[in-house]
């Protein structure tokens, strides 16, 4: 397969003056360069880059692309042609990699490609939760991963997902041929958007770093998690290491059965501890009981609103949680209105690990090497079970710790220590 980047762009926002955005340096080594060496590490070789300002600075460090293993050419925009327009006078032979110029990303290609050719689609984007989703085009899916929806960053207020595009697609020649378009074009408004209700158009959920370095501050974050490591240690060939979340009275403040939106009140610190964890390069997994549903108190579709609302309002910190699993059963009946399907003695409800272990499948996670924390004695009891380190929290618990589980006052006191040992405790 072959990649295209779009490194075209002016870098306003960086303030960058006389140099290419892309060729700004992380860790003394330009951005373009980075994505040009995670490429070649998984046989894409034939690059074109497109370019316009300071264009021939990046033809002279890339050259034919020999020195750095791959065959780069060149496509030389005279006048802008926006995100997407040069794609229209390129000749396409088949599906290909379209990369924006400035992100940095150290993510399995091989799986992208293979989770593109198994649905066939127009086009398939890379997706992951956002340090920034309010500034962020983000994308609902349904339960295939066929994007639904697309909001972009110029949306109404609302919650949502934090499900963001990466900046990283494969596009298929088809949907450059069904679009008339001869000049500048956006690729979200002009290609993608549009293609969404022909229902062929997915989202490839990745768990690897992609981040983009679009601002000063994004720039200097970008350049510490690659000096510390962070993106090789978020490889999906590498064991991953998760804290895993309860919901109520550790996340956000407890208020009995929460059955709407309107009741989600981050605890003061979580929204900052949150961010701790995704910087350390943990995934932040909720795992949460919610009787509720069982007890016919609230359906999947308001406890999916309730999520949405948390993930909005950790995203206006900066903070993201990578997965959310609930157990939605309860084991006792008598109740008006319960929903009888539910009412089980399930292996998902805490103190059983169910939740964790599910989670552990999914998302390729060290149990011995992740935690489990929480406020209350079931939260210790299930990371016990599934082989976790734990973590108990005092903040508003009623009931006395486990015997020999570490005590913390609340979330953003355990994530701090987390950090001062240096990522582990």
């Amino acid at each position: 397969m072959k990649a295209v980047i779009m490194a075209g762009g002016l870098g306003t926002r960086m303030g960058a003056t006389g140099i290419p955005k892309p060729m700004l340096p992380v860790a003394g080594k330009p951005v373009l360069e980075r994505q040009i060496e995670c490429l070649v590490r998984f046989g894409i070789t034939d690059i074109t880059i497109v370019t316009h300002h300071l264009g021939e600075k990046i033809a002279r460090h890339f050259g034919d692309g020999s020195r750095f293993g791959a065959r780069v050419s060149y496509f030389k925009e005279r006048t802008p042609l926006g995100t997407a327009g040069a794609l229209f006078k390129m000749k396409h032979d088949g599906d290909f990699l379209l990369i924006n110029g400035d992100i940095v990303f150290d993510i399995d290609i091989d799986f992208f490609i293979s989770c593109h050719n198994r649905r066939r689609g127009l086009a398939t984007i890379l997706t992951h939760p956002s340090t920034h989703p309010f500034d962020s085009a983000l994308v609902k899916t349904d339960k295939d991963g066929r994007v639904t929806e697309w909001l972009p960053k110029t949306r109404p207020p609302s919650d949502y997902q934090n499900l963001a595009n990466t900046g990283i697609h494969i596009i298929s020649p088809e949907l450059v041929e069904s679009a008339d378009i001869r000049g500048a074009a956006n690729l979200d408004k002009d290609l993608l958007i549009p293609a969404v209700k022909t229902g062929r158009v997915f989202s490839c959920r990745t768990f690897e770093y992609v981040r983009d370095m679009g601002t000063p501050e994004r720039l200097a974050q970008v350049t510490r998690d690659v000096i510390s490591r962070l993106p090789e240690k978020k490889r999906a060939s590498n064991k991953r290491t998760a804290v895993f979340l309860d919901r109520d009275g550790t996340i956000n403040a407890y208020k009995g059965y929460i059955c709407s939106p309107d009741q989600i009140e981050l605890i003061e610190g979580a929204a900052r501890a949150v961010k701790i964890i995704n910087r350390l390069g943990y995934l932040a997994v909720a795992v949460t009981n919610q009787p509720v549903v069982a007890r016919g108190m609230c359906g999947f579709d308001e406890l999916d609103a309730i999520h949405k609302r948390l993930e909005t309002l950790l995203g206006g910190h900066g903070a993201y949680l990578d997965g959310i699993y609930f157990c939605p059963h309860h084991p006792d009946g008598g109740y008006e209105g319960e929903v009888a399907a539910l009412k089980c003695d399930c292996l998902c409800r805490k103190p059983k690990p169910g939740m964790i272990l599910d989670a552990a499948r999914d998302l390729n996670i060290s149990l011995a090497d992740s935690y489990m924390v929480g406020d209350s004695p079931s939260d210790i009891l299930c990371g016990r079970a599934a082989g976790c380190k734990t973590a108990f929290l005092q903040c508003g618990s009623k009931s006395d710790p486990p015997e020999g589980a570490p005590v913390f006052r609340d979330l953003i006191s355990f994530a701090e220590s987390l950090k001062s040992h240096g990522g582990s405790i």
